[in-house]
């Protein structure tokens, strides 16, 4: 790959920016603007969700940095080989494009707000268990995974039927592509599930128990691990933004006397999630260290999940895995301590997610699937399926003690 390629400037900013800025000065290609109106008025259909917004915008926006930069093509004018050219190129992009960390897009300078010269559209990283142990992103092994490319797939295949609908082109280049199997990796089986092992869980919990014990300031840390579990929450239900505030109230009792929770997730839907009796124990636990009473009222408005300081709700996914996180480093030197060091060890690569996937894991053992896959939100019994491990637990007994003579 060239490295006499320019490098790139970030070309849409956060959504409540997005009218504010034009194609930067260097781009002087006629068609340029038309390319970046339609991009803007496709971002700002995704509204509802920021993780959503921000995906969509770092594949249209590479693209079309692919396009102006690399082709001197409009999107518009982009056929099936210019894709499949387009995909190598995001397997193997030049260095100049590849950045060491996450950086702003946009950042204020000389009273101007302006791109950010540091910034690039692609980033190396690794996993955060390499990252415990010193390892450093590099260049040079930058991968772009089999997911990241379906992600590519599916984003640019709406981009290109949102311009079809909008009359700004007759097809959708992605469709076209033949052999897209060359692309992406074939898997025998499906994919595991990444979560906790029963002992991983047990440990984490305890050792949050215990540090809520001796400090009441991790109280907030024990709801919200023991949320994330037992209700499936994603990371996104329990912060505030925009299109979802989560508030005491959203737990309520039904005419039965059961009691559920409310909550927006993925996709922007709205949904109704049972709970547990362990887990209204923890939401008791919860609003007695609050300084309130044992179950809110219909009209307790108040943040689910408040800042340390004040009354504001977090509204920083950010926060939420630096407190889940720091409960993980605990548990981990605790099973080094006792002798799991495998445990351990594995323990470093989970994520705040892994406790939602964990909780569905678990309950699936027990509870119907269709009453799991309801309070997951999940859109078919397909996917509550994936969490269903009887058979390879079966197939793996079965295969034990198989002898090689």
């Amino acid at each position: 790959m060239s490295s006499s390629l320019p490098t790139p400037l970030p070309l849409f900013d956060t959504l409540e920016n997005i009218n504010k800025l034009a194609v930067p000065a260097n781009i002087t290609y006629s068609f340029a603007t038309q390319d970046f109106k339609m991009a803007q008025a496709f971002l700002k259909q995704y509204d509802g969700s920021l993780a959503t917004f921000n995906s969509y915008r770092r594949e249209v926006e590479r693209l079309i940095q692919w396009a102006w930069l690399v082709e001197g093509k409009s999107v518009i004018e982009l056929k099936r080989e210019d894709i499949e050219n387009y995909l190598k190129f995001c397997k193997a992009p030049p260095k100049t494009w590849i950045g060491l960390t996450k950086v702003p897009r946009f950042i204020d300078a000389e009273g101007l707000h302006q791109a950010n010269p540091e910034w690039r559209p692609f980033v190396a990283t690794v996993t955060k268990s390499a990252a415990k142990k010193g390892v450093i992103p590099d260049v040079q092994n930058y991968e772009l995974s089999d997911k990241a490319l379906r992600s590519i797939f599916a984003i640019l295949s709406s981009f290109y039927n949102f311009l079809i609908q909008e009359d700004c082109t007759p097809i959708n280049p992605l469709l076209q592509l033949r052999q897209k199997s060359k692309f992406f990796r074939k898997r025998q089986g499906q994919a595991p599930i990444r979560r906790l092992s029963e002992l991983q869980w047990a440990s984490v919990l305890e050792i949050t128990q215990q540090m809520a014990d001796s400090d009441p300031s991790h109280e907030r840390s024990l709801f919200i691990i023991t949320a994330l579990f037992a209700m499936y929450l994603r990371i996104s239900e329990l912060t505030a933004s925009k299109r979802w505030l989560p508030k005491m109230c959203d737990f309520h009792r039904d005419s039965d006397g059961n009691w559920w929770f409310i909550t927006v997730g993925k996709g922007n839907k709205e949904r109704q999630i049972a709970v547990s009796d362990a887990m209204l124990n923890a939401l008791k636990r919860w609003r007695t260290y609050l300084g309130l009473s044992a179950l809110p009222s219909a009209s307790d408005t108040s943040p689910l999940v408040p800042k340390l300081r004040g009354n504001e709700p977090i509204s920083s996914t950010n926060q939420i895995r630096n407190i889940v996180q720091y409960c993980f480093d605990q548990t981990i030197a605790k099973l080094e301590q006792d002798g799991f060091k495998d445990e351990a060890e594995s323990l470093q690569a989970a994520t705040v997610h892994w406790l939602r996937h964990t909780g569905i894991s678990e309950d699936v053992k027990i509870r119907p699937r269709e009453h799991v896959r309801d309070d997951a939100g999940h859109s078919s019994s397909a996917t509550t399926d994936r969490y269903i491990d009887v058979e390879l637990r079966a197939r793996h007994a079965s295969a034990r003690k198989k002898p090689v003579v």
